[in-house]
């Protein structure tokens, strides 16, 4: 009995809920409206050069990824765009409010190659074995759950396949107000240590936004 309690114990404190501080905008409808026009907002394109991204995750005509926690959908065309009609962009994300604005966003730009994906905070529900790439553009921190949801994301992709994580850093000048240090949960360095313990290991990293985002991609082990 007292093998099976420490059993419990160890376990409640892997999968335990870690990014509550985070989260804390997102738990109601007017909170996730809120979210929503920062998540929108065209500054986006010059502080997260998101074609940087796409040119970093390798990705070709024909390829399969996953955008997870796509929110309002914005990396959405420069996925579609590089993948192309015989590609596949999955977009996914654990909010239907997001979901329903991506959605808006791929019908107004003729995206034909996304489909939509309603996930939860420990399994984003992404097909086994299939993926070239996965992305996590300010999404990391936000995981309550990073070592299932890890291990599910490493299910999904190929065995050639990459996980690029785009996060700010956790120190005081990567967000307004010094705000990264209550918001963002682990620094790179830590990040890479819990992403590496699940199954993953760094190919490279390199800054996105000088003093304030990073990239950081993986390959499975």
């Amino acid at each position: 009995m007292k093998h099976l309690a420490c059993l419990l114990l160890f376990c409640s404190a892997a999968f335990s809920q870690v990014a509550e501080k985070a989260n804390e905008g997102y738990q109601t409808k007017e909170g996730r409206e809120n979210v929503a026009r920062t998540l929108a907002d065209p500054g986006r394109d010059e502080k997260q050069r998101p074609r940087d991204i796409v040119d970093a995750m390798g990705l070709k005509q024909g390829m399969k990824v996953a955008d997870v926690g796509t929110g309002v959908g914005f990396m959405l065309p420069y996925l579609s765009h590089v993948v192309g009609g015989t590609g596949q962009v999955i977009a996914e994300d654990i909010s239907n409010d997001f979901l329903d604005k991506a959605k808006l966003k791929v019908r107004a730009q003729g995206l034909n190659n996304v489909t939509f994906v309603l996930g939860t905070d420990r399994d984003p529900k992404l097909p086994a074995d299939t993926l070239e790439g996965v992305l996590l553009l300010e999404v990391y921190h936000h995981f309550d759950y990073p070592e299932p949801m890890l291990g599910h994301i490493r299910d999904s992709l190929l065995s050639d396949g990459k996980l690029v994580i785009v996060d700010y850093y956790k120190r005081p000048d990567a967000m307004p107000g010094g705000r990264a240090m209550q918001h963002i949960r682990l620094d790179e360095d830590d990040v890479i240590k819990e992403v590496e313990a699940n199954g993953f290991k760094l190919a490279s990293k390199h800054e996105l936004a000088p003093k304030q985002m990073y990239m950081a991609i993986f390959v499975k082990k």
